[in-house]
């Protein structure tokens, strides 16, 4: 990248900051008439200067220059005679004046800025999308040296003052100096020595003022520097919270970067004490110029040397003249503080063997499959310490042969996976595929035909389907138009987005490389995508999450109208022998044993926290319903019998015991208080307590259920009093709570229940014990008899996988790794301990299916070569190819069978194991 800020800056806006230096120039003609108008208001109808009599007139806007007498008789050349008015018409014009040059002097500032802003934010963009492309052509080893959050806080934070400056790089100076030269001009034609002073003053300003700011300079790189490693230490506790928590660290964790936060403090106090500095020390200069001129200008006009007039206008024009001036000192130290930071950032990112831009060139449609051998020469490949991690390997193989590499840890088996995938780079020798050397294929034919799965995978946050889709987003069609991420109700801002765009890099378009990966259409995605999850176990995890999904029924008419009809058929189900008994249904006129009170009360599911069930004690919508339909004194007596009921029972056992794992009313630590309260209330009724007792006990019946904690608390009155409570919860809702709740309805599809709880439409009864496997058996039996298995799990597919992954199991996350490359059908697949988190028996089954993909052996998947690192040594003789390595040195290759006649290395391996 260029290392000088401002040739960088020239030349990607050359062309716009021409265009507004010509503006700039344009602006200085009114800029320097709007300094001359008050002179003559001042010395024309203010003083009276030209309208010696009553009915006097004076020329006002004549336009004349003087010329010689050979041009003009009179002396000069009149291009306008202008116009008569009295005193007050010519006050009122020549003010009118002003203000007109005023407006169009403020929009040539308003419209300079914009523009400065928009070359700005344009070379802002440009160069961060620059730094990106550096950060993905980055190698492989360079980023074991580096911190994620550095580089982001680089990319993000530390570039941000740039987009200021960058608008200002050539426009400021010359909009600013020509701002001060017009003041200055000005002055001195109303008076060398009044002129004379504001020169000195504004060169010593220029002079003293930057050099003073100069300490600053490197106190701001120090800063710079230092927030950096913060960030980098930030992300660094945040990647590794579980190890802080699991050593007792937190505490030195605390204390170290309490000592970065306090060196950083003294760092940028250190810089606010010389900035103030400058600050004062640079208005006092500013402030002795006007003393000056009050004092040598006055004096001036005492002796009849400058009219009041001049004086008035010198005084207006030195108003002018230390902003700019003020300014471009600032412009100067912001010079050279972008200048360092554009400087330290561009060193971060310019690396040694940084990868082609052409093999990251977009490529669209399909691409060469790999065909004939891989062969590997007198490959030598060494870690970011130099040392050496495979040693003049050669062998060849077919590409279509499947291939097992052994070796104990750090033989250099899963260092040879790597450098296969092209992840890692040979120090010496070669690897060659189809002919064509590794290092020279493109991006889009080592992404396309060959599949790769480390020890662990990183998955954005996004959705399962993006997730497996990552392996196909390869290329996109122009779009015709285009989506704004976020939501922005500002035209301007949308059509610059359209104009600015890159028709090829588009990420709201659709980047599914169709052609590419043989598929059709969505269909034939959606086959492609069930068949991969299937083969890699996934699919029933991806079918159990879409059950405990949710879905827009607006926007998913058809599914959950499936959904309403799987209501249907599951209740006739259940009222059925054997499963008559396993589920109690959602019945608007019953009430409902196995919920709870509030359950049954709202008899709907809360939205948000207005109506949760911790909360409901004190929403005083319902506190009203429950004292209009008597239920207040009653829920206090139920509440009040729990309290008792529980501290009996475990008043006398220890907070950590098993037994408080199963109370759901209370906690151990509250048990202090409900016994207290206890005694307080005695045999009071709700309405002679205090607030704070009535909440305390009112809360407790909410969670109530009688099939489970079997008080016998409930009889018929009280749960018709529910019923009743429920119907005018419902009628009587206030607009308020409309959006809090959605209520239950046979006919009706529930937004804020998952969809197992849409299908059951009721609750599992509490006394059977094998209740909850027969019920899910026979949700799956009529969700497969309504085909409505793809719906769900399309709906499973949106679930979002967490930042890393980290919502998914280690197992799942294998899962989704094995899915995504199946997606993508490589020619080449290349497992570098690709199941190693998984359980002996979940790899080896792993292992035997891959080995029967690569085979060709499964419908609907086409074969492929294998190179794989297995630590089961009795699947390595099932491969065609066995590599073995141990320091790093390829010791022994071969089928598996001649290796082990040999007896030889791989033979002992074997009986080792």
């Amino acid at each position: 990248m260029e290392p000088n800020l401002f040739k960088y800056v020239w030349k990607n806006t050359k062309r716009d900051q021409i265009w507004i230096l010509i503006i700039v120039l344009l602006s200085m003609p009114t800029y320097f008439i709007a300094l001359v108008v008050p002179k003559y208001i001042i010395n024309g109808p203010v003083q009276g200067l030209g309208f010696e009599g009553a009915d006097a007139t004076a020329t006002t806007f004549r336009i004349a220059f003087n010329v010689p007498t050979w041009i003009s008789d009179a002396g000069e050349l009149v291009l306008f005679s202008g116009f008569e008015f009295d005193r007050i018409g010519t006050l009122i014009i020549l003010s009118s004046a002003f203000l007109l040059l005023v407006c169009i002097n403020g929009y040539f500032k308003f419209y300079i800025n914009l523009f400065k802003g928009k070359i700005g934010e344009r070379t802002l963009r440009r160069l961060r999308f620059e730094l990106i492309d550096r950060v993905l052509r980055f190698p492989s080893a360079h980023f074991q040296r580096v911190k994620a959050p550095e580089v982001a806080s680089m990319i993000k934070d530390e570039v941000e003052p740039l987009g200021q400056f960058i608008g200002d790089t050539f426009v400021q100076p010359v909009f600013l100096g020509g701002q001060a030269a017009t003041a200055m001009f000005f002055i001195l034609t109303q008076s060398v020595w009044l002129g004379s002073i504001a020169a000195f003053i504004v060169i010593v300003q220029a002079i003293l003022i930057p050099w003073l700011r100069r300490p600053l300079v490197g106190l701001a790189k120090i800063r710079q520097l230092h927030t950096r490693a913060f960030a980098g230490r930030i992300g660094e506790i945040v990647d590794g919270i579980s190890e802080i928590h699991i050593n007792d660290t937190t505490n030195y964790e605390k204390a170290e970067l309490s000592t970065r936060l306090g060196d950083i403090y003294y760092i940028r106090f250190a810089l606010y004490k010389k900035r103030h500095f400058l600050k004062f020390f640079n208005e006092f200069l500013s402030q002795i110029t006007p003393f000056l001129f009050y004092l040598i200008g006055g004096y001036f006009a005492i002796t009849g040397r400058l009219d009041i007039g001049q004086l008035v206008a010198v005084i207006a024009a030195y108003k002018e003249l230390p902003g700019p001036v003020a300014d471009l000192i600032r412009w100067d130290q912001s010079r050279l503080n972008v200048q360092i930071k554009y400087t330290s950032v561009i060193e971060q990112f310019a690396t040694d063997n940084m990868i082609d831009p052409a093999a990251q060139k977009l490529t669209k449609g399909a691409v060469e499959p790999l065909t004939g051998k891989i062969s590997v020469t007198n490959l030598s490949a060494i870690d970011d310490t130099g040392s050496k991690i495979i040693e003049r390997a050669s062998f060849e193989a077919p590409v279509t042969e499947t291939i097992a590499v052994v070796g104990e840890l750090n033989s250099g088996a899963e260092a040879i996976c790597d450098v296969l995938a092209g992840i890692h780079s040979p120090a010496t020798g070669q690897v060659t595929i189809s002919s064509k050397s590794l290092q020279d294929m493109p991006e889009s034919v080592i992404g396309r035909r060959i599949g790769y799965i480390g020890p662990r995978t990183y998955y954005s946050q996004a959705s399962i389907k993006d997730s497996l889709l990552y392996s196909l987003k390869h290329a996109s069609e122009p779009p015709e138009t285009y989506k704004v991420f976020g939501d922005h109700d500002d035209s301007l801002v949308i059509r610059e987005i359209r104009a600015s765009a890159t028709s090829e890099l588009v990420a709201t378009t659709d980047w599914v490389d169709y052609e590419g990966a043989g598929i059709t259409d969505q269909a034939d995605l959606t086959r492609r995508i069930f068949a991969s999850t299937e083969i890699a176990g996934l699919a029933d995890d991806i079918y159990d999450l879409g059950l405990r999904g949710t879905l827009d029924p607006v926007k998913n008419a058809d599914c959950a109208e499936k959904i309403l009809k799987a209501r249907v058929v599951l209740r006739e189900q259940l009222t059925q022998l054997p499963l008559s008994k396993l589920v109690e249904p959602f019945d608007p006129k019953k009430y409902n044993p196995q919920q709870t009170i509030a359950e049954n009360l709202l008899f709907g599911t809360a939205v948000g926290n207005a109506l949760a069930t911790t909360n409901l004690a004190t929403n005083p919508y319902l506190r009203e319903i429950l004292e209009n339909t008597g239920l207040r004194n009653k829920l206090f007596d139920i509440g009040v019998k729990i309290a008792e009921t529980v501290v009996e029972l475990f008043a006398d056992l220890p907070p950590g015991h098993p037994f408080f794992e199963q109370l759901s009313f209370m906690n151990a630590e509250e048990l202090p208080d409900f016994s207290a309260a206890l005694a307080r209330v005695g045999t009071m009724k709700a309405d002679q307590v205090n607030s704070a007792d009535l909440f305390l006990f009112l809360k407790l019946p909410f969670s109530y259920i009688e099939p489970r904690h079997r008080l016998n608390l409930l009889d018929e009155d009280f749960q018709n009093q529910i019923l009743a409570a429920r119907s005018k919860f419902r009628d009587n809702l206030p607009e308020a709570l409309a959006d809090s709740i959605e209520f239950y309805d046979p006919e009706t599809y529930n937004t804020a229940s998952d969809i197992e709880a849409n299908i059951l439409f009721g609750y599992i009864n509490y006394g059977i014990a094998e209740a909850p496997a027969a019920v899910r058996k026979a949700i799956q039996k009529v969700v497969s008899e309504l085909n409505l298995r793809e719906d769900i799990f399309n709906v499973g597919l949106n679930y979002n996988v967490g930042t890393g992954g980290k919502r998914l199991s280690i197992a799942q996350q294998q899962k989704l790794a094995l899915a995504r490359v199946l997606l993508k059908q490589p020619d080449i697949f290349i497992g570098n301990n690709p199941f190693a988190s998984l359980d002996q028996q979940s790899r080896i089954a792993s292992i035997e299916k891959l080995l029967g993909l690569a085979s060709g052996k499964v419908e609907n998947h086409k074969p492929f070569g294998l190179v794989l690192s297995v630590s089961e040594l009795e699947l390595a003789a099932r491969f065609d190819r066995v590599l073995v390595f141990e320091d790093g040195v390829l010791v022994e290759q071969g089928p598996p069978d001649e290796l082990k006649q040999k007896n030889g290395r791989f033979a002992r391996l074997l009986e080792k194991a």
